[in-house]
């Protein structure tokens, strides 16, 4: 009997509504949905895909082509216009800088704090708390409120408590672009790791290199669409000729 898919997305849809003018008073507020100058942004057009268990999938595109808008509908941030999402497992969610966690709370309060979210019982975070700020590298910054954390700290306590979670989905939205270049390997080897075990990867990145080191395949997205998949070294020649040939249509 073959596994479900550890994703399954099926003709996803993601519509957002835009209003040009400031609701700036009650009256405005009650009556701001009448106007005229609402516009439909259609950010995911009908896509369709699926992840297996143990496959690492990249998705590439230029900024506005949905893909953190995707990983957004799958870790359940947002609820699609229409089209379904399926997950197999628990997911661990990377998306952008401090999501997640709450300014005025200490780091080892906000592992508690997104353990609780991410489904594990206090005693199992209690469990952990060695090993994830052992991995953050910010025992001495554990005890601070992380509002005075910089990208570089939040990245490494929200990609250490991800990887601690026991997690069988990994979701990572760019989050790995910041933070210096030995902390970054620390972060691969911990990612080869999880794929050893059986782990499931779905991230948006920029670098290519990273895309070719981790990602079995690609998913390019283009105007909200599923423009070409498959293996990542062939989509990514494509990918960046086209990328090239636009940067070089747009500058002066």
């Amino acid at each position: 009997m073959d596994l479900a898919p550890a994703i399954d997305v099926k003709d996803l849809k993601k519509d957002f509504l835009l209003s040009h003018s400031g609701i700036n008073s009650f009256k405005t507020m009650l009556t701001w949905w009448k106007k005229r100058d609402i516009q439909k942004l259609e950010v995911l057009k009908g896509i369709t895909f699926q992840v297996q268990h143990g496959e690492c999938v990249a998705v590439v595109g230029r900024n506005g082509a949905g893909k953190s808008t995707l990983l957004s509908l799958l870790a359940r941030v947002y609820r699609p216009t229409s089209g379904s999402v399926v997950v197999q497992g628990r997911i661990a969610p990377l998306l952008e800088l401090g999501a997640g966690f709450h300014p005025d709370l200490t780091g080892l309060e906000n592992i508690f704090f997104n353990g609780v979210i991410l489904g594990l019982t206090r005693k199992e975070i209690q469990s952990r708390i060695e090993q994830i700020v052992e991995f953050s590298e910010l025992r001495g910054q554990i005890d601070t409120p992380v509002r005075t954390y910089s990208s570089g700290m939040l990245a490494r306590l929200g990609f250490s408590i991800a990887v601690h979670i026991d997690a069988e989905i990994l979701l990572v939205d760019e989050v790995l672009a910041v933070g210096d270049l030995r902390f970054e390997q620390k972060c691969y080897g911990k990612i080869d790791e999880f794929r050893e075990q059986g782990g499931t990867i779905l991230f948006v990145s920029h670098n290519l290199e990273s895309i070719l080191r981790v990602a079995d395949r690609c998913i390019w997205l283009k105007n909200g669409l599923i423009y070409h998949q498959g293996l990542s070294k062939e989509i990514l020649m494509e990918y960046q000729e086209e990328s090239l040939s636009l940067d070089s249509v747009e500058s002066p």
